[in-house]
């Protein structure tokens, strides 16, 4: 997990580090944490595919895995001790879609916007 928050953090342009560098660790940390939980077996040796790229306006982040679920907003309870993952997601990108990957698997795509937030 750290790993993943590292790589993400390094490749991002210097300038743009002290705007984008947080949100996109917790993005990656939140996503990447639901693939291993949800979207990968053991047994299948699965990995977790990472991509950040420019665009629009948004730096965005797909996390990738093998597994054939759909995530979707959930709205635990207050004694709930998980499942707040995506409702982070939700408030913190601008954008995010869930979309299934053409051969095998799942991908979470989110965009935080290159201008401050107000």
């Amino acid at each position: 997990m750290s790993r993943a928050r590292r790589i993400v953090a390094e490749s991002l342009p210097g300038a743009l580090r002290p705007h984008l560098g947080d949100d996109l660790r917790l993005l990656t940390s939140e996503l990447v944490t639901n693939a291993i939980r949800h979207g990968t077996c053991p047994a299948d040796d699965s990995l977790i595919e990472l991509v950040l790229w420019p665009a629009d306006g948004h730096y965005w982040l797909a996390v990738s895995d093998s597994g054939t679920g759909k995530p979707a907003l959930a709205h635990p309870g207050t004694d709930a001790e998980g499942g707040r993952g995506l409702l982070l997601v939700d408030n913190l990108a601008a954008a995010w879609t869930v979309r299934a990957r053409p051969s095998r698997g799942t991908s979470v795509i989110a965009g935080i916007p290159l201008r401050q937030r107000a």
